[in-house]
């Protein structure tokens, strides 16, 4: 019975940890429709990261990776999509925000907050790292530092 158990232990973990990315379409800047989905089926890591322009610490991470962003993808070819969560009433706010901080990541709008309900995210900022159109690692808000963790889940996973 114990051995029915951890079996059954196991496989859930296994199951939740191979969570596969939602097939969602979020308009860019330009106001082009991207399906998510279709910049995760690669074999290159993804790092959505899950923002709003209202999020001070979401803000000082997208800085912090900026800073690092060229290296990163030197070393491991990683590419880090900035989902912006503002709704109607504070999108306004993004592109002014984006290019006085003139940050090199695509940037995706999720108005409606389709893509950040499907993935249950409550709390900002949120990270979520994906390869080959699978969820490899998630992270719920920044500490100064936090980066070089998120780098490390990169390199392990770019091998």
């Amino acid at each position: 019975m114990k051995y029915l158990f951890a079996a059954f232990f196991i496989s859930i973990s296994l199951l939740m940890h191979s969570q596969e990315f939602p097939d969602i379409n979020l308009n860019n800047l330009d106001g082009n429709s991207i399906s998510v989905k279709a910049l995760t089926d690669s074999s290159d890591i993804k790092i959505f990261s899950f923002w709003a322009t209202w999020c001070v610490p979401c803000i000082n991470e997208l800085d912090a990776i900026a800073d690092v962003y060229e290296d990163w993808q030197d070393e491991t070819n990683v590419e880090l999509i900035a989902v912006s969560t503002d709704d109607a009433r504070t999108k306004k706010r993004v592109i002014p925000l984006v290019n006085g901080k003139g940050w090199e990541y695509q940037i995706l709008l999720d108005e409606n907050q389709d893509l950040k309900r499907a993935l249950n995210i409550n709390v900002l900022p949120y990270v979520v790292v994906v390869k080959n159109g699978e969820i490899i690692h998630t992270r719920t808000g920044y500490t100064p530092g936090s980066e070089e963790e998120l780098y490390e889940v990169v390199k392990e996973h770019s091998k």
